[in-house]
């Protein structure tokens, strides 16, 4: 469904573009048995039939055509992990370029080390056995300009990598010359139709030896793992640091990167951008005692959220700004499809000229191409103005019922304090969470003065509860839209 030609196809349908849908296949149209019936539907509600190669396609014909079309997909990756299977056993590479090799020219499946980025690997073991964390090491491999394996810098995790899924610099078992696979499996989200990763229980990995990819010696690849086994036994028993009010959601403002806890001294626990702390990619290495933070939050919010009047005004002013877009971009629709409807008559006239009078087509076929040309070039342009604008309106009882929602959250907020975890607190951060989108710190080094911005999701806003935009109370709120990109000046 999110296939880009896909989208075009539907909304060609929706202008009234064409009246039959042609296809080699319904298999050409979607392997998948929900999204093929969904789009069956709206052709059916706006007449369009569908045609393949046999002939009409009906509801039932189309209903086992796309059941067959799915199967084949789930049969296609049996057959697919069956044959990589095999190219395990072969000892060969099964997919997946590890940093410091290549895939070796005109032999499938193998693989061959590349000498520059091999010498990276071993100086990260070496510096990682001397004693560095993986945050050093990104530091330094950044410094020095060297090139990541994808991406724009090294961090930590790059180096570092996740137990569960074998990753990562430090934990990729072929640069012992041992080559692993099926750690991870692909599974696609039906909301979205993208493909995301799920570690494999090691059971299920295959793995097949290779010493001629070998990079680190056994001895040093052994002593990097004991090392971390180690680490990882140092900081286990150290419970999670229960959540904070705006885990998650705070911002530095010199990079844009998010900020996490980097422990706590006398004033209690500080945040500092992760930009810096584990790729040294950000300058600003300034730590802030997240207490004060939540406090200007907290207070901004108060502010904010005691005076529905002012929430009032902020939706008025919202709603008047998208009636005007709303208005300018359906005058403009209106005038193009009045021009569409213009250049369908002139082009039917100049046809009926050429069979009724006998005129030569040659003296009419360059004025019908420009008015052809000019119809797709106003067709790209309706396309890219979009559906007619939805204006969200607040009626009165609406309102009043948001109102109400106000002030139940202005009293959990005054009833609870940052640290607080009992009780209605963890309520408190889920209605945080649910209007604030982030919260952009800017600190600058040196100075003990910091400014705060809070953004919120105005979708969510829109339909209670909403706080409006203005500045106040330590920190500059700001309302912002959840789906679509910000109107100006609001």
């Amino acid at each position: 469904m999110n296939r880009p030609g896909f989208r075009d196809m539907m909304r060609a349908a929706e202008q009234r573009g064409f009246d039959v849908l042609i296809a080699e296949d319904i298999d050409r149209i979607s392997r998948d048995q929900s999204d093929y019936h969904a789009a069956r539907k709206r052709l059916d509600f706006l007449d369009i039939a569908i045609h393949t190669a046999t002939g009409k396609i009906t509801k039932m014909d189309g209903a086992l055509r796309a059941l067959m079309g799915e199967m084949f997909l789930e049969n296609l990756a049996l057959h697919t992990r069956r044959g990589l299977e095999g190219v395990i056993r072969d000892g060969r590479h099964a997919g997946g370029r590890a940093y410091g090799y290549r895939a070796k020219p005109g032999c499938a499946g193998e693989l061959e080390i590349v000498e520059d980025e091999a010498e990276i690997v071993r100086r990260i073991f070496a510096e990682y056995l001397a004693g560095a964390n993986a945050r050093t090491i990104a530091a330094r491999l950044n410094a020095d300009h060297i090139a990541p394996p994808r991406g724009t810098a090294w961090n930590a995790s790059t180096i570092n990598g996740n137990t569960a899924r074998g990753g990562g610099i430090l934990l990729n078992e072929i640069y012992s010359g041992r080559i692993v696979w099926n750690k991870v499996r692909m599974i696609k989200d039906p909301a979205t139709g993208k493909r995301i990763s799920r570690p494999n229980p090691k059971e299920q990995h295959r793995t097949a030896e290779a010493e001629h990819l070998r990079i680190i010696d056994a001895e040093t690849w052994n002593a990097a793992q004991e090392r971390k086994q180690e680490r990882r036994k140092l900081f286990f028993h150290k419970a999670r640091s229960p959540a904070r009010m705006l885990s998650g959601l705070l911002k530095c403002g010199s990079c844009g990167g998010a900020m996490s806890s980097v422990g706590a001294d006398k004033g209690g626990v500080r945040v500092q951008c992760s930009a810096f702390r584990e790729a040294g990619t950000c300058k600003n290495g300034r730590r802030v005692h997240i207490d004060e933070i939540e406090r200007r939050v907290l207070d901004s919010l108060r502010t904010n959220l005691d005076n529905p009047v002012l929430i009032a005004e902020f939706a008025a002013t919202y709603n008047a700004e998208r009636k005007r877009l709303a208005q300018t971009k359906d005058a403009r629709r209106e005038k193009i499809e009045k021009r569409q409807s213009e250049i369908t008559r002139e082009i039917t006239r100049a046809i009926d000229a050429i069979v009724k009078t006998n005129i030569e087509p040659a003296s009419l076929t360059s004025r019908i191409k420009e008015l052809e040309s000019e119809r797709e070039t106003l067709a790209i342009e309706i396309a890219a103005i979009g559906e007619p604008v939805n204006v969200i309106t607040l009626h009165p009882a609406a309102l009043s019922q948001y109102r109400n929602s106000v002030e139940t959250l202005a009293a959990l907020l005054k009833n609870n304090q940052p640290g607080d975890r009992p009780g209605e607190t963890a309520n408190l951060f889920e209605s945080l969470h649910g209007l604030i989108e982030r919260v952009i710190v800017s600190a600058p080094p040196g100075i003990r003065r910091f400014e705060i911005e809070i953004e919120g999701r105005l979708a969510a806003l829109m339909a209670a509860p909403l706080f409006p935009s203005r500045s106040d109370g330590g920190g500059l709120v700001v309302a912002r839209e959840g789906l679509e990109p910000p109107t100006p000046g609001l």
